[in-house]
């Protein structure tokens, strides 16, 4: 088929090589003229590396990327472990993968690579989808149509496909304001447990510090958030004031403590979510990753959900005619949507794994071999 993806992040080039690999014809619309080196983390539990490493770029990946040895909480003040859970090779026997910790640029760059030549349309945004007869129609920001047998929406949360699809709607501001910063690891001397996946539990929701390894450990991550009334700002990646940030922290623990101390300079962006869908297609188009579930980070899971939805809708898609993409992505949607929504629900609700090692539900998730059943 004729197919035509919004959006090169995570999950649409996922999709697009999992597609190729099944001799679809496959063209990418991204709305940059580039890729570059911005942003910085994406947390890759097992579910997403299984899901990746069968794409075949699983070796690439682990040429950058850190392997956490354990996913720990702490407690803000005493610093008293809630939960340890082995990672790394542990993690690899119990769900055929570990946790893969790496730059977004490296993950990109590792996507386009398996990519067909010339499949990305790079400063190129699709700006609407129509449905046309049996197949769909993108509407692009250069002022031209293209026809394909089925369209793919995988252009985030403000998506454009979505919302061609199902109306105007506006993400809801969580009240969570997110920083982000990396740091050498050599400005972290002393601090524990760097190696490892490290979550600090606040007093509230609302507190929170999330550090792990990047670029096989030679660089700390560091998250945190802080509650604000309302965000009006433009921007996804703002300047943020370390200082600001070290004082909304000064009760935590001095561990704690010192991985912001680490930090020189900081970005924020506002945490936005959406109620999750009963559905994401109509005809021969349907949505993919945060276009069709946005969520918050609290279970480090988007990355990680849009590569397993480019999985099972490949998977769907084996086989398919125009003749018959409507029924495929109907599998697709009954696979997917339940198990996106309880994660979506989950991240909100921010107390995954704060105690016990109940991780099984989501790292053992096999996109490869979940049960594909049309929906009643």
């Amino acid at each position: 088929m004729k197919i035509g993806i919004a959006g090169a992040g995570v999950g649409g080039m996922a999709a697009a090589i999992a597609l190729q690999k099944q001799g679809h014809d496959v063209t990418i619309f991204e709305r940059a003229r580039a890729f570059g080196r911005i942003g910085a983390d994406v947390n890759l539990t097992p579910n997403a590396v299984h899901a990746l490493d069968g794409l075949g770029i699983g070796a690439v990946l682990r040429k950058t990327a850190a392997r956490p040895e354990y996913r720990i909480s702490r407690t803000w003040d005493s610093g008293a472990e809630t939960s340890r859970l082995p990672m790394s090779t542990a993690a690899e026997e119990r769900y055929g993968a570990p946790q893969l910790t790496i730059h977004r640029a490296d993950l990109l760059a590792a996507l386009e690579n398996a990519l067909a030549p010339q499949t990305i349309r790079f400063a190129t945004q699709v700006e609407a989808a129509v449905r046309n007869g049996g197949g769909a129609a993108a509407i692009l920001s250069d002022g031209t149509r293209f026809e394909a047998d089925l369209l793919i929406g995988a252009d985030g949360i403000h998506s454009a496909v979505r919302h061609s699809l199902f109306g105007e709607d506006h993400p809801r501001f969580t009240g969570l304001v997110s920083y982000r910063a990396v740091f050498p690891r050599a400005r972290g001397d002393g601090i524990p447990n760097l190696d490892s996946f490290t979550k600090w539990w606040g007093p509230t929701p609302e507190r929170q510090i999330v550090t792990f390894p990047l670029n096989l450990g030679s660089e700390i991550f560091v998250f945190a958030t802080t509650p604000q009334e309302d965000w009006t700002e433009e921007g996804w990646t703002l300047p943020g004031d370390i200082g600001e940030l070290r004082a909304a922290y000064a009760d935590f623990h001095p561990e704690a403590r010192a991985l912001l101390d680490a930090c020189e300079t900081v970005t924020r962006s506002a945490l936005h979510v959406r109620e999750p869908m009963e559905r994401w297609s109509e005809g021969a188009i349907t949505l993919l990753g945060d276009a069709a579930h946005p969520m918050v980070p609290f279970m480090a899971q988007g990355a990680c959900m849009a590569s397993e939805d480019a999985v099972v809708l490949a998977r769907a898609l084996d086989g398919a005619t125009p003749a018959n993409v409507a029924g495929a992505l109907r599998r697709y949607e009954a696979a997917r949507i339940p198990r996106t929504a309880k994660v979506q629900e989950g991240s909100l609700a921010n107390d995954w794994l704060k105690q016990g090692t109940n991780a099984d539900w989501v790292y053992g998730y096999d996109a490869w071999a979940a049960e594909l059943t049309e929906a009643a």
